[in-house]
This record gives structure tokens, C-alpha cells and sequence, in this order.
């Protein structure tokens, strides 16, 4: 149990939380919410011992193993599957010696270390690590790949990994969400839920927080309340508190009408039922919590765009993808037929790597056709946000310096009234974006975009750094927003509100979704060689071949899918074979027989053991990439 008792913290001159007095059982997952600034990183560093309370105790259990995501990733040539490892100390650790005395032909030492990794499940740690990997996102060829050869984002990701990786009785994740796209998202989630001990989860995603969270800790104007419960139940037990208190009965009037809006508006579209009913479905978790909505103070909108033509953009028989420096052409996305028309809002599913980012670079111009045609009418007024969009703001630049760049002509009042519904009032309209924070630069980002008024709007994961509230903000900027729009996010609340429609990218294909975001996860569970990984792990330490996973056949298979049918089996064979062969090693080293014996035998017992386990994973990958192959069809 973790328990505050009169708990007080402050960061510089500022008091963060005071009188703090609860208690944390274990096994809880708990989300921890809260605006930028309540205090919620700085509640995990006093949990981590880094900072000290400045009144009252903050008691932890005795030995209690912490787990947390690092904030900094070296650029280090260690493999990407052999720092995931290095999570687990223990087991890194054993094999380090083992290594060593290897090399010094200490026997005795290396059958010490191959008992300590008997007794630590050290023998499938590789295994978990992949596992963790291929969940995330990283495919199979990319594991030997160096640390330093991974973009930032991809560097998160592998921090998260070494943090689940890492053996823990607390688990303390803070956004862990930030750069994952939704179908890691989903893998993240029915991990956490399986996580046995205790989980602190700092996270501005709703739907996640719903989905993993028992209990809620809300840090507001430097108190922290505990709610049980999800995120959703949380709003509907504040929304009571703050009717007793006599929350305005005008403003719950408008937030009422709001949402009816939304309603009427999909009931309207016959054609599009299983979207209206999703949408019926998430609408109707915030009813009751109008009161709560109604206390939130931030409201933005996109203007009215210029100009408004019915058919905006049309990719006929597109083939997508990148040209090389070399002449060189990589295709991700074949035979693509996608348009937009006025007051489209199309929500893009699919896997990691798939080619969401590529149709939305396609349909911006950013990158240019491969093969068909790409059509846009002549009023086209593109607003398209992506992560470099945040990273394209200018260093010493202010929000005003920015609106000027765009619109020389244009008076500073003008610009300050405009930043000023963007919540950048007053002085900070001149203030250096140097200074600003992740959500900050994010909101700017996306005022200049409004700025344009542009009658599309392309958002590749808007949602990173920004908090819950400006999050339900955008959601209804979006909803009310007249042109067309297409959204690719992790964010399965943002998602599920804007989109009328979804599109799945998956395969080198564009297709039309007829289902709603449940039916999309039930898609991706289904999918062959999902899960797998949890079946693995449950069997740990004997890492078993996915030999009765027989692929469904599917209809209109292409000449490589039936050629990877037909390798399928062979590998799954061999594996088999090999599983057997790693076995009979893995007992051979337990023999303390051949430890007395001398000679060669236990060095070429251990090579023999340490080739077993490379074949086998190098088959498991080429397993991964046939499914994949399969799968797509």
C-alpha cells in the first residue's frame, strides 16, 4: 500500500499539492489526471525518491521495485532487442557473467549462471523482449537494429519498452501513449490489464484511461481527490459534486444543446448507421457530465473557410509511396481510390507502418503521385497538421512573429485578438515559443493552421502534449468545423467523435471500414499471429512454435500469398524441430554431470544451446513476416 499522510509539495516558490491524505492499494491502476501543471510528473518524482515532500510522510513498501519510462534515450549501439533486455537487471546481469566466464573457461561459474537463469525465467527473457517489441510496433528485421539508427519517436517507444520489460511491484507510466499510433495503443492496453502489480498511469487519452484505470486520482488547484473508478465515472461523480454546488444552470443548458447537435446530425445520416450508433454509443457517456464540461474554459474553433466547392480532392487509381535520390521508387499504397467532398470526416485505421502517413503526405501534395491521377479543385485550401508541423515553429519566434509571417499586412490587434481565442492572451502573444510547452507548441501549431481557414483539414496525430481539456476542445472545434476533414489518431475519444466514416489502410490498400471502433479492435485481435504473444508468455519458459495457428485461406489470394502459404508450413516444421532440439540442449545444460566431466563438452554444449535459440528466432521472424504476407489479403 502507498499511503500520503498530510502530504505537501511544492516546485520553486510554487505549492503544488498540500493536505493531501489517501491511500493506494495494490493491484489498483490508478489514472492520475489533471491540467498541465497540477502536479502529476512531480507526484511520480516524489514517488521515485528524486524529490523530497516539504510537509508530511510519503510511506512506500520496503523493497518495492519501481518501473518507470526514461525520458532520455542515448544514441547507443547496443541492439534494439538487447536494450529492451537490459530492463531486466537481473537477467542481463546473469548472462553478462556468463558471458565472462565463458571466456574464462570458469565452468563452474557458468553453470551457476545457468541456474540463476532457470530460476528467473531468464531463459525466455529474449522471447519477452521481441514480444514487447513486435506489440509496440518494431518489426521483426528491425530488433538488431542500433538504438542510434531510431528516430525520436521510435526511441520512446523503445523506452516504454525496457520500463514493461523491467520486473516491477510499481509501474509508474506518464503519457505513455505520446507517439504510439492506435494499434499499439490497443496492444498497450491489454497489457497493462494483465500487469499484476500496482499501476500509476499519468495519461490525456480518455478512452485508454477507461479502458485500463480502476481508480482515479485528480489533482485540481492543489488538492488530489481519489475517485473509483475509470475516467468516464470520474466525470459523472464530479459533475454531481459540482451540481450541489450550483454550476451554472445556463451553461449546462448550452453544453446540453451542444451535444444534441452532434446527436441530430448523425441521426440524420441513414447511410451511415453502424457510425451513428458508435457515435450515439460515446455521446452517451457524456450525459450527466455537462456540469463538468460546463467548468472547462477552453473553447476554439476553425473558422469559416473562404471558399467552400462540394469536391474537394480525388486520388484515382493512386499508387503511393517514396522516390529515392537515386531515381529509386518504394510503392506502400496500390490502386488507391479516395476523395473528399464538403463536410466528409474520415477516420484512418490501420496497422503501424501500414500507410496512413503516406496517403495523408499524398493527399496533402507533399508527396507526389507514383502512378494515377490526383485531382484538387482549384479553391483547395489545405490545413495539415503532422509532428514536424510542431517542429517547424521558429526558435525565438513569438505566436504574433508567426501570424506576421503569414500576413504581413495584417494589424497586431487583429493577431492578438485572434491568439487570444486561442488561449494565448495578453503578454504571451509576444512571448518566445522557446519557452513554450509541448501542448503549448501544439496549440499554436494548430491556430496558425485556423488562421488560413482552410476548407480540409489533414491531421496526423494532433492529439501528443495536448491535455484533456484542450483535447475535448479540439474534439468540438472539429465537429462544428464546415469543410472536410481526415484524422489519423491514437486517441480513440477524438476519433470516435469527428469521424462519420473510416477508411482502413492496411496491405498496400485503402478501403472503406463498415464497422465502428470496436469492430476495428475485434479486427486487429483477429488478425493472424495477433496475440500470439500473450499465448507465449504463458507457457514461458518453453518458447512454443505457433504450430496450430493455421491461417484461414482467404479469397483472391495474390501469387506471394500463396507462395508464403506454402513456406508457412515448412517453417512452422522446422521450428517444431528446432523447439525440440532446445529442449534436449536446455536439459543437457541442467545435467550437473556434464559440469564434472571437463574438457569441451560444456563449451560446446552452450554454443550448440546458443545456435538453437538464434535459429529458432530468426524462423519466429520469418513466421511474423509470412503471417503478415498472409494476412493482407
Amino acid at each position: 500500500m502507498i499511503s500520503f499522510r498530510n502530504f505537501a509539495l511544492r516546485r520553486g516558490q510554487r505549492l503544488l499539492l498540500s493536505n493531501v491524505d489517501l491511500a493506494l492499494h495494490a493491484g489498483w491502476r490508478v489514472g492520475v489526471i489533471g491540467r498541465n501543471g497540477a502536479g502529476k510528473s512531480s507526484l511520480f518524482a516524489a514517488l521515485m525518491r528524486e524529490i523530497e515532500p516539504d510537509v508530511g510522510d510519503l510511506d512506500l513498501p520496503t523493497k518495492v521495485r519501481i518501473a518507470s519510462v526514461a525520458q532520455e534515450t542515448p544514441s547507443l549501439p547496443d541492439a534494439a532487442l538487447d536494450f529492451v533486455l537490459s530492463g531486466d537487471a537481473d537477467v542481463a546481469g546473469v548472462l553478462r557473467a556468463e558471458k565472462d566466464a565463458m571466456e574464462r573457461e570458469d565452468y563452474e561459474t557458468v553453470a551457476n549462471c545457468h541456474q540463476r537463469l532457470a530460476e528467473i525465467n531468464g531463459y525466455d527473457a529474449e522471447a519477452r523482449a521481441g514480444r514487447l517489441l513486435h506489440g509496440l510496433g518494431f518489426p521483426a528485421e528491425t530488433h538488431s537494429r542500433a538504438v542510434s539508427e531510431f528516430s525520436g519517436g521510435w526511441r520512446v517507444r523503445l523506452n516504454l519498452a525496457r520500463a514493461l520489460m523491467t520486473p516491477s511491484d510499481l509501474l509508474l507510466l506518464d503519457e505513455p501513449t505520446n507517439h504510439l499510433d492506435l494499434d499499439a495503443v490497443l496492444w498497450l492496453e491489454q497489457w497493462l490489464l494483465k500487469y499484476p502489480g500496482t499501476l500509476l498511469l499519468i495519461s490525456h487519452d480518455r478512452e485508454f484511461l477507461d479502458g485500463v484505470s480502476t481508480h482515479t486520482l485528480h489533482l485540481h488547484e492543489g488538492r488530489a481527490k481519489l475517485y473509483t473508478g475509470d475516467y468516464t465515472s470520474f466525470e459523472r461523480q464530479r459533475a454531481e459534486h459540482l451540481r450541489l454546488q450550483q454550476i451554472a444552470f445556463e451553461k449546462e443548458q448550452v453544453e446540453r444543446a451542444h451535444l444534441q447537435k452532434f446527436i441530430d446530425r448523425f441521426k440524420a445520416k441513414a447511410s451511415k448507421a453502424k457510425q451513428a450508433q458508435s457515435r450515439m454509443k460515446r455521446l452517451a457517456k457524456l450525459a450527466g457530465t455537462e456540469a463538468i464540461r460546463a467548468e472547462r474554459s477552453l473553447h476554439i474553433q476553425f473558422g469559416e473557410p473562404q471558399k467552400l466547392p462540394t469536391s474537394l480532392i480525388r486520388l484515382n487509381h493512386v499508387a503511393a509511396g517514396y522516390r529515392g535520390d537515386d531515381g529509386s521508387v518504394t510503392t506502400i499504397l496500390r490502386d488507391v481510390g479516395f476523395g473528399l467532398e464538403s463536410g466528409d470526416r474520415v477516420g484512418l485505421l490501420g496497422p503501424n507502418g501500414a500507410g496512413k502517413s503516406t496517403l495523408v503526405k499524398t493527399l496533402v501534395g507533399e508527396l507526389p503521385v507514383i502512378d494515377g491521377e490526383r485531382n484538387a479543385h482549384p479553391d483547395l485550401r489545405i490545413g495539415y497538421f503532422a509532428q514536424h508541423t510542431v517542429e517547424s515553429l521558429h526558435d525565438g519566434w513569438s505566436p504574433v512573429d508567426h501570424l506576421r509571417d503569414m500576413a504581413p499586412t495584417t494589424s497586431t490587434q487583429e493577431f492578438r485578438d485572434f491568439l487570444g481565442r486561442w488561449f494565448f492572451p495578453g503578454d504571451r502573444a509576444f512571448e518566445n515559443v522557446d519557452g513554450f510547452s509541448g501542448g503549448e507548441r501544439a496549440r499554436l501549431a494548430l491556430a496558425l493552421i485556423a488562421w488560413r481557414r482552410p476548407n480540409v483539414l489533414l491531421l496526423d496525430e494532433p492529439t501528443n502534449h495536448l491535455d484533456l481539456d484542450m483535447r475535448e476542445a479540439l474534439a468540438e472545434a472539429l465537429s462544428d468545423f464546415a469543410g472536410a476533414i481526415v484524422l489519423v489518431s491514437h486517441d480513440r475519444h477524438l476519433i470516435g467523435l469527428v469521424s462519420d466514416t473510416y477508411w482502413r489502410v492496411a496491405g498496400g490498400k485503402v478501403e472503406e471500414f463498415n464497422g465502428d471502433l470496436d469492430e476495428y479492435a475485434a479486427w486487429l485481435r483477429s488478425r493472424p499471429g495477433e496475440g500470439e504473444g500473450e499465448k507465449k508468455a504463458a507457457a514461458a519458459p518453453k518458447l512454443q512454435a505457433p504450430a496450430q495457428q493455421k491461417p484461414v485461406a482467404a479469397p483472391r489470394e495474390t501469387q506471394a500469398q500463396k507462395q508464403a502459404r506454402s513456406r508457412l508450413a515448412k517453417v512452422e516444421t522446422k521450428m517444431a524441430q528446432v523447439q525440440a532440439e532446445l529442449d534436449a540442449a536446455n536439459a543437457r545444460l541442467a545435467d550437473p554431470a556434464l559440469y564434472a566431466a571437463g574438457g569441451t563438452a560444456l563449451a560446446d554444449a552452450t554454443d550448440t544451446q546458443r545456435r538453437l535459440q538464434h535459429d529458432h528466432a530468426t524462423l519466429e521472424a520469418e513466421w511474423m513476416q509470412l503471417m503478415e504476407t498472409i494476412e493482407s489479403a
